[in-house]
């Protein structure tokens, strides 16, 4: 990943609502009963009931899913000491990973105090308002004993993750790698560079899986903590060796495992080399670890590398953990997360790797099959199971170890209630972003001239998301980039007027005049046509010398079509495109179709608009529940209309696609709530299930109800989607945003993936 620029992070941080995280109601509050019910005078009943029973906080308030993640900012990532204020941007950060991976809730709390039995007394009094507490840039030593402390003074969990998180994703590595290399861990000889709270806590968790203390050898900024050092902390007098060792170069040699948490580019090959058989890597420092995976790789062929970096093999990163590991730990409202709970969250996330890995993580990756081996010992991020694996696993360790005092009855539901939770279906873009990345194609943004579509360039670049190809004025384009200090080099531009050869104007031309000659087009207008920017890029698509086309920014969508229609065509199989939304809301994605193409459809339009739909969605790993949509259920208006013509498309679905869950006609509250419609419509294909696919009778109806929900802020929209199309075509919607630019660019790339012969 391209490194980030310092423009780029501020105004992520300050434009439009300045942080990164609200807080935002729960309950109905649009009445004066309503907010009677929640201030005075109806607060008061839950409050007497809190007073009677102490309990009953976690029934009445949302204690039992608020965590606060906690600093005084003295060791801020790699910054240092630089105050709470300036830690905040981080600690917002920490509360953003908890919500979208777990749907934990989360104050940040910012605390100007560095002495630690102060901070203790501060965190103290302010406990009751949470479930748990996340320490978080809290530096050594002081950090020991302000966790070990508040562990034993409160009885909810607290957790300081700079030590823990990193201890329990590489155990789990460690786990897997000992396995795949047959050694036992009670003999190995582990060499810990760095001794700061994330290496005590490492190799402090590893002692209780089975390392042997005299075979650890720590070192320091100064060296070895041997016998010699007279310098030591009560902590890292702990690991003194016995060895008669004094440098990392020393220590190396015949060591299993190398455990760097220290500074980029401390290892040399020759070190590596010295190792013994089948070493053991993990160079953890960030963004440069401490010997970089192409040096360590070719160092050695028997190596097992992990590193924390998203580019490589094995990423050691925290959101494995944390997230997961305070779900199960509130779910049973422990009063502690103990060692035995951090050892269940790391032989969940050792045996998940070894499971079959499903075609959507693999998917998500753009890998056909990821197996556990040397380059896979820890699940990837975007994992779905890790919500259940790991939460389970703690869960059932606090209750094991007579921690939980609301223990679980039902797996089976729990498990249920953990995939409700929005931490897994809202990774959808991030999922088809990454799988972007992992494949990028060559993509034409017909409309560079403009700012925003330009900052979207910058991202895409980044990212490496897709190569872009620019279709504009080229001193315009370069004027724009100068002036706003876009990150943009190395980009083919294409000026129509001026970077173009006849031969190449000709040659497109002619494609386009023997597609149009029996449709009224003479070869003169041909040509004429190659000096528009969208027949110009969808030739580029049409001929393969590009992989995708992105256009519309700026013009009706009629008219960006028109050219993209007469270019590339619609597929065989259909006679209609149409278009489609992805909606990204608290229940997961929605995936809206026709909002963009077919005024008024008749049956066959709608049957294949379902079709091309449902492929749509199989794209990203999702099995679509269909519902078609009108205003009346399954026959009740007997009139001419919509729903008529919606019935009779899925009699034709019924017949022709027996096996789509796809039914209809039915009103849309219906669609989306399984369970009202199971209990007044039992027969329908989708049972009791949510629709999660909604097929619209008409444009305006489905235009209206995405721009709708799109603007009044209930969901964010990624599209339209265009389907139907021979190649991959997508037109943005007017004045998209450069998120929403973004996102159209990652589903070209994706869709371009499944052509055959692209990126050539």
């Amino acid at each position: 990943m391209s490194k980030i620029r310092r423009i780029d992070a501020l105004d992520y941080h300050e434009k439009e609502r300045p942080g990164k995280i609200e807080v935002v109601p729960t309950k109905p509050h649009n009445t004066q009963y309503d907010l009677s019910l929640a201030y005075t005078p109806g607060v008061a009943q839950p409050c007497l009931e809190i007073h009677k029973n102490r309990d009953d906080v976690y029934r009445y308030t949302s204690k039992g899913n608020l965590v606060a993640v906690i600093s005084n900012g003295t060791a801020v990532l790699g910054l240092g000491d630089i105050g709470p204020e300036a830690g905040k941007p981080v600690m917002e950060g920490k509360g953003l990973l908890f919500k979208i991976f777990a749907d934990v809730d989360v104050f940040d709390v910012e605390v100007n105090e560095k002495d630690p039995k102060k901070l203790i007394e501060v965190v103290k009094a302010i406990a009751p308002t949470f479930g748990g507490i996340n320490l978080e840039d809290i530096k050594a030593p002081e950090c020991f004993e302000i966790e070990e402390t508040l562990k034993r003074e409160l009885d909810i969990p607290v957790f300081h993750d700079d030590q823990h998180g990193t201890a329990i994703i590489s155990a789990a590595g460690l786990i897997n790698a000992l396995e795949l290399n047959n050694k036992a861990i009670e003999n190995i000889k582990v060499v810990v560079n760095g001794a700061g709270a994330a290496a005590v806590s490492c190799i402090r968790l590893y002692f209780s899986l089975g390392v042997k203390p005299e075979n650890v050898v720590m070192i320091d900024s100064k060296g070895v903590l041997n016998q010699s050092r007279t310098d030591l902390n009560p902590i890292k007098q702990q690991f003194v060796t016995e060895q008669k060792i004094n440098t990392l170069e020393e220590a190396l040699v015949d060591a299993d495992v190398f455990l760097g948490l220290s500074v980029g580019n401390v290892v040399t090959k020759k070190m590596i080399r010295s190792m013994a058989k089948d070493p053991i890597v993990f160079a953890m420092a960030n963004p440069n670890p401490e010997i970089t995976y192409e040096d360590a790789t070719s160092a050695r062929e028997d190596i097992i590398m992990a590193t924390g970096r998203s580019d490589y093999p094995n990423q050691i990163n925290n959101v494995l953990g944390f997230p997961f590991i305070f779900r199960g730990a509130l779910d049973v409202r422990a009063t502690h997360i103990n060692e035995e709970m951090k050892i269940a969250a790391a032989k969940a996330l050792a045996n998940l790797a070894k499971e079959y890995v499903p075609e959507l993580v693999a998917k998500a990756y753009n890998k056909q099959n990821i197996v556990f081996g040397r380059d896979y010992i820890i699940p990837k991020p975007l994992d779905p199971r890790l919500i259940h694996n790991v939460s389970i696993a703690v869960a059932k360790a606090a209750m094991k170890t007579g921690v939980a005092r609301n223990p679980i009855k039902n797996w089976t539901a729990y498990k249920q209630e953990l995939s409700s939770r929005m931490g897994i279906d809202n990774k959808l873009i991030m999922a088809i972003r990454n799988k972007a990345k992992q494949e990028p194609k060559r993509v034409v943004f017909a409309e560079a001239n403009n700012f925003k579509v330009l900052k979207a360039v910058q991202f895409v670049i980044r990212e490496g998301i897709a190569r872009p190809v620019l279709l504009g004025n080229e001193e315009k384009i370069k004027a724009l980039i100068e002036e706003n200090q876009l990150q943009i080099e190395n980009v083919t531009v294409i000026d129509l007027f001026k970077s173009v050869s006849d031969d190449q104007r000709h040659r497109y031309a002619k494609i386009l005049y023997e597609k149009r000659r029996r449709k009224g087009m003479t070869y003169d207008e041909a040509v004429e046509k190659m000096y528009n920017r969208d027949y110009f890029g969808a030739m580029m698509v049409e001929t393969g010398e590009a992989d995708a086309f992105i256009s519309g920014f700026s013009r009706k969508y009629s008219d960006t079509i028109r050219p993209a229609l007469q270019v590339i065509g619609v597929k065989e199989q259909f006679n209609h495109i149409a278009g489609m939304y992805i909606l990204i809301t608290k229940k997961g994605p929605i995936f809206l179709a026709d909002t963009t193409v077919n005024m008024d459809p008749a049956p066959q339009t709608l049957v294949d608009t379902t079709i091309l739909t449902a492929a749509e969605v199989q794209k990203f790993n999702i099995i679509p529940r269909i519902a078609l949509l009108s205003y009346s259920n399954f026959g009740a208006f007997k009139g001419n209309g919509s729903p008529v013509r919606v019935k009779e498309a899925v009699k034709i679905l019924h017949e022709k696609y027996p096996d789509l869950i796809a039914d209809g006609e039915m009103q849309a509250n219906y669609a989306l709530n399984g369970k009202l419609r199971y209990k007044r419509y039992p027969f329908s294909k989708l049972g009791d299930n949510d629709a999660n696919t909604l097929i619209f009778p008409n444009l305006s109806s489905g235009n209206i109800c995405y721009k709708i929900l799109q603007t009044m802020g209930a969901a964010e929209a990624i599209g339209p989607v265009l389907m139907g199309m021979k190649k991959p075509i997508h037109i943005l919607q007017r004045d998209s945003s450069v998120r929403e630019i973004i996102n159209m660019v990652a589903i070209a790339v994706v869709d371009a993936q499944a052509v055959p012969g692209t990126g050539e």
